[in-house]
């Protein structure tokens, strides 16, 4: 009955947002696509509160991702979560990235304080002055700060895709849930865009 219940409060929630995104979708030609992979928070702190059965791929696809955005020299978005009352400091080891993630110190670095990466930052700035429309999302939680960024981007008039197998949760169901609810795009149709970018 709870998992019941979750499902249905998750749908209502997403069902506006899958909505605005089938809109924009039809709304007919725009720009060319510029796209930015954002890689949230895959920090020391958070990976061993998260499903096993995600974390076996996931890395795998967000370095995949982060070597694809690297090769077409498009940006990468490190976005780090940090709340004074409970997370790692940022000079700590367990705040870090973890070492099997292949970003690069150039890739800029947004460090946030909500589940919502856009909420309090410079993100729509660093965006901006990158001359991003396009933002492709991987990380931890897809349930949490994931889905929350997703949200985020529609607000600020980004077209944004999940990066199936690149999200994780504590749940792996859960995680699957948000792939399938979403839509989200396998990172064979992500390099697929990529390779025919104008």
């Amino acid at each position: 009955m709870k998992n019941l219940f979750f499902l249905f409060s998750l749908i209502l929630l997403l069902v506006p947002g899958w909505m605005h995104a089938q809109e924009a979708t039809a709304a007919g030609p725009s720009d060319p696509m510029r796209p930015a992979l954002l890689v949230i928070d895959i920090q020391n702190a958070f990976l061993p509160y998260m499903s096993e059965e995600d974390k076996k791929t996931a890395i795998e696809v967000i370095n995949a991702a982060v070597n694809a955005f690297h090769k077409h020299k498009l940006p990468v978005i490190r976005i780090y979560h940090q709340d004074p009352k409970w997370t790692p400091g940022e000079d700590s080891e367990a705040f870090q990235f973890t070492k099997s993630v292949e970003t690069a110190d150039s890739d800029p670095k947004v460090i946030k304080h909500y589940p919502n990466s856009f909420t309090g930052t410079d993100l729509d700035n660093v965006l901006k002055d990158l001359k991003v429309n396009t933002l492709f999302l991987c990380g931890l939680s897809a349930t949490g700060c994931v889905l929350a960024t997703y949200y985020g981007a529609g607000e600020h008039d980004y077209q944004s895709f999940m990066l199936k197998g690149g999200l994780i949760s504590s749940d792996s169901k859960r995680t699957e849930f948000v792939e399938t609810t979403f839509d989200g795009i396998s990172y064979e149709t992500m390099s697929f865009m990529l390779d025919r970018l104008r």
